[in-house]
């Protein structure tokens, strides 16, 4: 049984910068390949899906986030890393990671002066 460990998030200001760690446990026969997705739901909205890691190609971004935020992998530790920077108010949600088969506990971000 594959299980999704969160950690990282909390509150900054404007402009600040976080990142999200996502660690993957249990049996993972390919962590190499194994794709990644990072979701976000801002209160009252449905959740929108912000990255993706497929494998070994580069990571995908949502428009809303392109050019602030950058997926990484330490496919070693089974370990995904959201790094997000210059943040807004607009990006306060709780923040997902997710394999393909499990969905991490999520983590709230609030951007906030």
């Amino acid at each position: 049984q594959v299980q999704v460990v969160q950690s990282g998030g909390g509150l900054v200001q404007p402009g600040g910068s976080l990142r999200l760690s996502c660690v993957v446990s249990g049996t993972i026969f390919t962590p190499y390949n194994m794709d990644w997705y990072w979701y976000r739901q801002a209160p009252g909205e449905q959740r929108e899906r912000i990255a993706t890691s497929y494998g070994h190609t580069s990571p995908r971004y949502a428009d809303s986030v392109k050019g602030r935020f950058t997926v990484t992998r330490d496919n070693s530790q089974n370990t995904v890393y959201l790094q997000m920077n210059n943040l807004q108010p607009e990006d306060t949600a709780v923040y997902y990671c997710k394999t393909p088969t499990s969905w991490g506990q999520g983590t709230q971000v609030t951007v906030s002066s």
